[in-house]
């Protein structure tokens, strides 16, 4: 569907859905994110003062990294959900934001938080390596 200035468009009724989806996907992930950071061991006031074994120190350290590796893991997801909300608000959902082709709508499917196609995704990818 093409909207008033020629620009493919995804219909309303299409778009519904995947709105709906990407809002509790988003309330899934703002939720998930508050458990890791309320059970990462340093978020605990009273484990400075604690005088405990060296061995529970080790465990409160890899607790901690392994919250945070979560909670970064949480945070770029949030980030894409959100990303692709505001593409479903302004028109440009399912249009790479790199280089304004459309995305594949079986990547759409299986990933409906993308805001990039596959090409543009390897292309990251690649510099990232590099």
């Amino acid at each position: 569907m093409k909207d008033k200035k020629g620009v493919f468009t995804f219909p309303a009724r299409v778009l519904k859905p995947v709105n709906e989806f990407l809002k509790k996907e988003l309330k899934k992930l703002l939720t998930r994110r508050q458990q890791v950071v309320k059970a990462d061991p340093f978020s605990d006031p009273t484990r400075t003062s604690d005088n405990a074994a060296e061995d529970a120190e080790a465990a409160e350290q890899f607790g901690h990294a392994q919250a945070e590796a979560i909670k970064n893991h949480l945070d770029r997801r949030i980030v894409q959900v959100r990303k692709a909300l505001s593409r479903i608000k302004i028109g440009r959902y399912g249009v790479c934001e790199e280089c304004d082709r459309f995305i594949d709508t079986e990547r759409l499917m299986v990933f409906p938080e993308t805001t990039i196609c596959v090409d543009c995704g390897k292309k990251k990818k690649l510099k990232k390596s590099s």
